[in-house]
């Protein structure tokens, strides 16, 4: 709190288990300070909150909530996604090394995706947004062939994941492809209906490399992939 008061910030990191206070008791003193009012909080945390936790966090103005990242890349990137969004008055060299940096489809041109969902509506959807963003879309519609796809392919980057598919779903999916050495650093994101408790933690214990809630926020998944792909 001492350093907030004394230094011009552009963006806050809170974790919420702190040793003197707990991340709540930070934030209601953020509140109560008038200079610190257009400072954007970014809570981080890998603990499963309440609803009304979850709640109160919301009401913090300029907040954004960040969970279960095992990625620090991926804190960053959420981190400068949510300045570009809301703090319109950052100087014009930020918000233009910003805009590189999200302007920028480099780490996307010509790599090769595994889109695995049971819903072709879904593929087309993100075939479509994918390929006008210069990659090269593979798709299937189970796990059975997904898996099949990633035996006979040398040249996969990345793999989409949905979790609600029957049959072999995600999770089992997911284990089944992490069994095997070769697959143990590949890319997984999974696509979950909805962020449910406990979601989260399932689809990064299965072997997922990150996730996203349907319906998928577009910007947000060009922004895993970068970060992803980036590595």
């Amino acid at each position: 709190m001492t350093a907030l008061l004394n230094t011009t910030f552009e963006c806050c990191v809170v974790d919420l288990r702190l040793p003197d206070m707990s991340g709540f008791e930070l934030l209601d003193l953020i509140q109560t300070e008038p200079q610190l009012a257009e400072v954007p909080v970014v809570v981080f945390t890998g603990k499963e909150l309440s609803d009304a936790e979850e709640a109160r966090l919301r009401t913090v103005a300029k907040s954004v909530l960040v969970k279960d990242v095992r990625s620090p890349e991926r804190l960053f990137d959420e981190t400068a996604l949510f300045l570009h969004r809301v703090v319109a008055h950052l100087p014009e060299g930020k918000r233009e090394m910003l805009a590189r940096l999200h302007g920028s489809n480099e780490a996307l041109q010509q790599r090769n995706v595994l889109v695995v969902d049971d819903d072709v509506r879904n593929i087309f959807a993100l075939s479509t947004l994918l390929e006008n963003h210069g990659m090269q879309v593979t798709s299937a519609t189970n796990g059975r062939d997904a898996i099949d796809i990633l035996q006979r392919r040398e040249d996969l980057s990345v793999v989409l994941m949905d979790i609600m598919m029957p049959g072999m779903d995600g999770y089992e999916t997911m284990r089944h492809i992490r069994r095997e050495p070769k697959f143990r650093t590949l890319p997984i994101l999974a696509l979950t209906a909805k962020a449910m408790k406990g979601d989260r933690e399932k689809c990064l214990d299965a072997g997922a490399s990150d996730y996203i809630a349907k319906p998928v926020n577009t910007d947000q998944l060009l922004s895993l992939l970068r970060v992803w792909l980036h590595r």
